[in-house]
């Protein structure tokens, strides 16, 4: 095990070990308070570019499930195709697992595919320095190499691109099916199953692909990593099928600002996130509340939101936009994941909302 600092950008370090792929890496530090699902969040294409700290301690206990894949191209346990994150920081990594399900170690799928991963990190000092500053760059060193210092860079790069995909991709092909398109900005796979279940056919395409020449019932935007100010293509053809047609359109994550900017709202940066599978959203208009998993940077700005839209749901911790809705249009999104995985399937309806209403 060879010593690691990680060094955030105010100069604040944090001493432990290493128990993944032995490199050093930079990038934006954040947080999550989830208790389980580290193989899902590693997967997911929201990460990308981000070293994820999880503030619960014990991690590693249940090891991995299998990367297989199903018939139609998806993983079968994980939320994408490789593991996203660029390293994940932990208190005390369990060397030890146990799980009918578990293939391999954390460590071992880490070292796999050359991601690191530090422990004995004291994530409960690192969460409150995070709280406090907001979220900001680090790198994590090895200290027998105290010259290999990598470059942290986030800001400004369009990770949108480098995690979407590249060709149109089709599932559940065939008869009379509603075919929905789905503006791959960075997908988890569990919205894809969410949406087969519900048997519509989907058209997958690239974030920037004009898709307003295509045959189909509904428009779905992913959610996806980065600035949502760097997808302005994606933008522009969410704005241009809003103006050629009243079809149905439902945005998740990032869909909910690429939607909102479309509608010609504003995105701001939150200080730290929302990264956890409680956070407690309330439908606006209502008492009903749900609990939601979450993974973002970024909010829409409800003071910005044009004459013709409306919050859909609020988040009852600092009042941040969860969602809009267009007041006369079948247009709506949501900011947290209804799709979960992981997390609470509280929300899972909205999918059914969007299908009833192709």
């Amino acid at each position: 095990m060879r010593n690691v600092t990680l060094i955030l950008d105010d100069g604040t370090r944090f001493h432990g070990t290493s128990f993944g792929y032995e490199k050093p890496v930079a990038g934006e530090v954040v947080f999550n308070t989830a208790m389980t699902g580290y193989p899902e969040s590693l997967t997911d294409p929201s990460y990308a570019g981000q070293l994820m700290t999880l503030t619960y301690p014990l991690v590693g206990n249940y090891g991995v499930p299998p990367f297989t894949f199903e018939a139609n191209g998806l993983p079968t346990f994980m939320e994408g195709d490789r593991i996203h994150a660029d390293a994940i920081i932990v208190s005390d990594y369990s060397y030890e697992h146990s799980h009918w399900n578990a293939v391999e170690s954390l460590a071992d799928w880490l070292k796999r595919e050359h991601i690191p991963g530090i422990t004995g990190i004291d994530t409960r000092e690192l969460t409150k320095v995070l709280r406090e500053h907001g979220v900001m760059m680090g790198k994590i060193i090895f200290d027998d190499e105290p010259d290999n210092i990598p470059e942290a860079q986030y800001s400004g790069i369009n990770y949108v691109d480098k995690v979407s995909c590249k060709e149109i991709i089709r599932y559940n092909e065939g008869g009379d099916k509603k075919k929905v398109v789905l503006v791959d900005c960075g997908v988890k796979s569990n919205i894809i199953r969410c949406l087969l279940k519900r048997d519509v056919e989907i058209i997958r395409v690239p974030w920037n692909y004009d898709f307003t020449s295509l045959q189909y019932d509904g428009l779905f935007i992913s959610n996806g990593p980065g600035d949502p100010d760097t997808c302005d293509e994606a933008v522009q053809n969410i704005r241009k099928a809003m103006s050629l047609s009243d079809k149905p359109i439902f945005g998740i994550c990032m869909g909910n600002q690429l939607l909102s900017k479309a509608g010609g709202a504003k995105i701001y940066k939150l200080k730290y996130g929302h990264r956890s599978h409680n956070q407690p959203v309330r439908k606006v208009g209502t008492n009903q509340c749900f609990i939601t998993s979450q993974n973002h940077g970024y909010a829409v700005d409800n003071n910005t939101l044009g004459v013709d839209w409306e919050p859909l749901f609020i988040n009852m911790n600092d009042g941040s936009n969860e969602g809009i809705r267009h007041k006369s249009k079948p247009w709506f999104s949501a900011q947290f994941h209804p799709e979960a995985a992981s997390g609470p399937t509280d929300t899972e309806f909205l999918f059914d909302d969007f299908v009833k209403l192709l």
